[in-house]
């Protein structure tokens, strides 16, 4: 389980316009937006990326990047991003299960055509958004185990100008004894 206020996996891959992702050495001001996705085979999650697209703009003004990341290939990533409409949300595709597991996604098995027609991958894994901050910290995290249900980018932009303001520290911390 990853705790707020202590670091988080290394995290690099490949993303759709030919760069590399890091996350040691791409980070916005504040932090970084990083939203694990299922992939091309879920509805939910294109539109939930549509949001995220026309919000980055926002987060950017607010000292945080974004990226979506799916354990699709380079092929299904791709397509992911022609159906949002990827002009300024960087996708990063290819993201081994293994490394999905280290940031406490859940995997889930596939179960052949989805209702868009689209077969799921054999093993893929299911969402989860975090904040890191730029220190490399975990700043705010949630992790699904259902596609359904996903925090809010909009309110996320809203709290970020409290958190901002009000130098709100990372809550969860407490890792002792209870």
């Amino acid at each position: 389980m990853l705790n707020p206020r202590q670091p988080v996996p290394e995290l690099n891959l490949d993303i759709l316009n030919g760069d590399k992702f890091d996350l040691e050495t791409d980070k916005g001001d504040f932090g970084t937006l990083i939203v694990f996705y299922r992939g091309l085979h879920c509805p939910i999650c294109a539109t939930y990326l549509k949001e995220l697209e026309r919000l980055t703009p926002d987060f950017e003004q607010r000292g945080v990047k974004t990226i979506a990341i799916s354990s699709d290939d380079k092929d299904r990533a791709g397509k992911m991003a022609e159906k949002v409409g990827v002009i300024k949300l960087r996708v990063g595709y290819d993201l081994p299960l293994t490394v999905a597991r280290e940031w406490g996604l859940f995997i889930s098995a596939g179960r052949g055509v989805t209702s868009i027609g689209l077969e799921e991958p054999a093993l893929f894994s299911e969402p989860g958004v975090f904040l890191v901050r730029s220190n490399g910290e975990l700043y705010f995290s949630s992790v699904q185990s259902m596609p359904f249900i996903r925090p809010h980018f909009q309110e996320m932009i809203g709290a970020l100008d409290f958190v901002k303001k009000a130098d709100y520290p990372g809550r969860g911390e407490y890792i002792g004894a209870v």
